[in-house]
């Protein structure tokens, strides 16, 4: 779910897997790794992904179907 997750967001943003490299400051064959499920996705990874695209990792990670991340209190 998350591999799907997370190309699916990057896509319907119009962002290639080097702008989101960039961000994450990797280069574009690891990212595409995560995107293909070659690679597992690293907790710090993950959260910033989940921070890029402001939602929750529960949503990146296919646990809720719910967008918008949780409040902070």
């Amino acid at each position: 779910m998350i591999y799907r997750r997370i190309r699916e967001l990057r896509e319907d943003r119009d962002l290639r897997q080097c702008d989101i490299a960039k961000y994450l400051n990797i280069s574009q064959v690891a990212y595409s790794h995560y995107e293909l499920g070659k690679r597992d996705i690293p907790t710090e990874v993950l959260l910033a992904l989940a921070d890029y695209y402001k939602t929750s990792t529960d949503y990146l990670l296919g646990r809720t179907d719910i967008f918008e991340p949780y409040s902070k209190k």
